[in-house]
This record gives C-alpha cells, structure tokens and sequence, in this order.
C-alpha cells in the first residue's frame, strides 16, 4: 500500500492518509526548543531537555496509537472532527500532511470545510508557532466553534509519570485574555513557565482535562467540542490542560486564519512582576498579605513578535533560508534521483537532527531515560 511520496522540487515528505502503519513524525526546532510533530499531529515538546523540561505530555510507543499531541475539534453544528484526523478519528473528505525541513504542515477537509496548520519553531524562539487558515468551500455559510487542545505535562517528565500523589495536588494555571499560562510550582520552586496563546479573541477556555474530555469519555469524544461551548474551567490539581474556544462565521468562498503559540519562558532574576508595595521592585512575602504577580513581559513579547500572518510568514521563510544554506555545502548529482534526494536532503537533514537532539527524544526513546 502506497502512503506517500517525496515532492523533491518542494523538499518535503507528503502523506496521503492518516492511516500509517506508525506514526510517521518531524522534529520540529534548531536550537533550544524542540517539538515532536506526527501526520496526525500527535508528539511533545520541550526546551532544552526532554526529561526535565517538558511542555506536554505524550503516551509513549504507540499504545494507545499516537495520542496526545497539538490538536484542533472543528464544532461544525452536529459533526465533530479534526483535521489531523487524530483525535476525533473521523473520516475526512481531503487529507494531506507535508513534513517539511523544520515544519510540518497538515491539511484537513470535511463537509465543506477546509483546515490547513502549519507547525514550525522558528529561529531564535523557544515556542512552537502553528498557522490555521479555516476555508468555507461549500455554498452556505458556516458558523464554527474551533477548540485548540494541549496537555501540559508537570515539567519533570518522568515524575509527571509516575508520582501521582503528589503531581495531582500540583497544577497551577492563569488565563489572561486569549492566553493561558501553565506556572505549576513557579511560585514554590521554579523560575519558568509556559504559555499557550492565540492571536484573537476567544469564546471561551478550559484549563481541566477531566472537564473538557467529561466522565467516561475518551480524547475523541471530549464534551466541550461535541457541545461546543468551552466550560472555562480552572484547574487547581489534577490534569492541566490548554484550550481555546475560536468562534468563525464564513461566508461561502471565505477564507480566514489565526496563530496558535506554545512558549516556554524563563525568568531567572526578575521572577516577579515589578512594583512591589514599598516601592522597591519586589513583592512582600505571602505570609504578609501580598500575592506576586508572575512576570509575564517575556510573554507578551514573545507574543507579540509571532501576532500576525506576515509575521509568521518572515519566520518560516527564515527557517527555509537557514536549511538551505545548511544543506549547499555538498551537493551530489548521480543518475538516480533517489540517491541525491538521500544525500542532498534528507540524510544530512536526519543527521541534523540526531545532532540537536542526542538521540533522546523520538516516538520510541522517550526522552525521560536520562537528560540531554
């Protein structure tokens, strides 16, 4: 059965069917940030380590079949599903996945609408920046609830793991407006956080994984997007969860997009917002009254650097600048094309990779054995 194909003029890997014999993944990240991106939009992402600092939470090696990753439910009145595919599984009318050098992007369609996400980390930014362009390509126009979705995972990945009575009591979010920032133990221990964002305003959020998935549920099934109204739920313990409520209405023929962000952000001397109540830059301890305020002016930079379309677009025409110039010190041309695209692209592009990341990180190393 024939799953794919190399598209050499464009350099990347199309697949044709979400039904891989496995997941079929990029590694997404140059530098310090690093996502693990399936065709069906399944992995995890870290800064640096992939044991110690983990951003979300995967089901390792495939069981149950490549679950949790960064998805979008599409509420499109009484149907639900997701253009990966995962998690909703149900049957699209258009599938396609490119894994790109440094980006993945998948395309999705069902009843006349049409989704395509581009994933990339670009340079010189410790976040995952995901593009969703929504089309209406039927003749009515349509009103959708979008519902992103990621499991945050409680930083120490094998901890997160395997000491549940404690991670249980650990959780700790805070939204403010379309973000959601995931600061378990930063006021206790730690001087980082992540933040999950996107560049509209939303309907809604949920921050709980029991809420937003509801009793004796799978993944698949979640309440909130077979409903279509997010539940706004705040965690405090249990399953951090991040997700955004995006409401469209679009006229036949109409197009629109909006950026989805994952960062992670370090504060390692200015942990606190400034402007304590003394005056001195610096909060009063809790036991006297005052509550801290985290520091988020990285976040909001962060943010602000990936807001718009033409932004994204400078980021990953940068990523394709840097793979290229990677790539033309050695160039081979043989009478078969099958070995220059193995030596010219994709051996070295591997190679890169294994490089950046030590071997630690993949969907059958976990990345939790050792740090990096």
């Amino acid at each position: 059965m024939r799953f794919g194909y190399f598209d050499d003029e464009a350099r990347e890997y199309v697949i044709t069917t979400p039904h891989t014999p496995r997941p079929w993944i990029n590694y997404l990240g140059t530098e310090s940030f690093f996502s693990l991106v399936s065709g069906s939009q399944g992995g995890y992402s870290f800064y640096r380590d992939a044991k110690l600092r983990r951003l979300t939470r995967y089901r390792y090696n495939g069981v149950p079949a490549d679950d949790n990753g960064r998805y979008l439910f599409i509420h499109d009145g009484t149907d639900v599903w997701s253009p990966s595919y995962a998690p909703c599984r149900v049957e699209l009318d258009e599938y396609e996945c490119r894994h790109g050098l440094g980006y993945t992007t998948v395309t999705g369609a069902r009843n006349g609408v049409r989704v395509v996400r581009t994933t990339c980390v670009p340079r010189g930014a410790d976040a995952e920046i995901s593009r969703v362009v929504v089309t209406n390509l039927s003749t009515a126009t349509k009103t959708l609830q979008l519902f992103t979705f990621v499991e945050f995972c409680l930083w120490d990945a094998l901890d997160d793991q395997m000491n549940y009575q404690r991670n249980l009591s650990l959780a700790e979010v805070e939204i403010e407006g379309s973000a959601i920032y995931h600061k378990t133990e930063y006021r206790e221990r730690r001087n980082h956080y992540a933040v999950f964002w996107v560049n509209k305003p939303i309907a809604g959020f949920d921050t709980d994984r029991d809420t937003f998935i509801g009793p004796e549920r799978p993944l698949s099934a979640a309440v909130v997007p077979a409903t279509g109204r997010a539940a706004n739920s705040v965690v405090s313990g249990w399953y951090p969860i991040g997700s955004h409520q995006v409401d469209l209405t679009l006229a036949p023929g109409e197009s629109t997009s909006f950026i989805v962000g994952l960062g992670y952000v370090e504060n390692p001397t200015d942990k606190w917002e400034q402007g304590g109540p003394r005056g001195q830059g610096k909060w009063l301890p809790l036991w006297q009254g005052e509550t801290p305020r985290v520091n988020k002016v990285p976040a909001h930079a962060l943010m602000a650097r990936f807001a718009t379309d033409d932004q994204f677009d400078v980021a990953l025409a940068e990523l394709r600048s840097y793979f290229s110039d990677r790539l033309a010190h050695c160039t081979v041309r043989s009478a078969d094309p099958r070995f220059d695209r193995t030596v010219n692209v994709w051996n070295p592009y591997q190679c890169l990779v294994t490089f950046n990341l030590s071997r630690s990180a993949s969907y059958f190393e976990t990345g939790i054995g050792r740090g990096m």
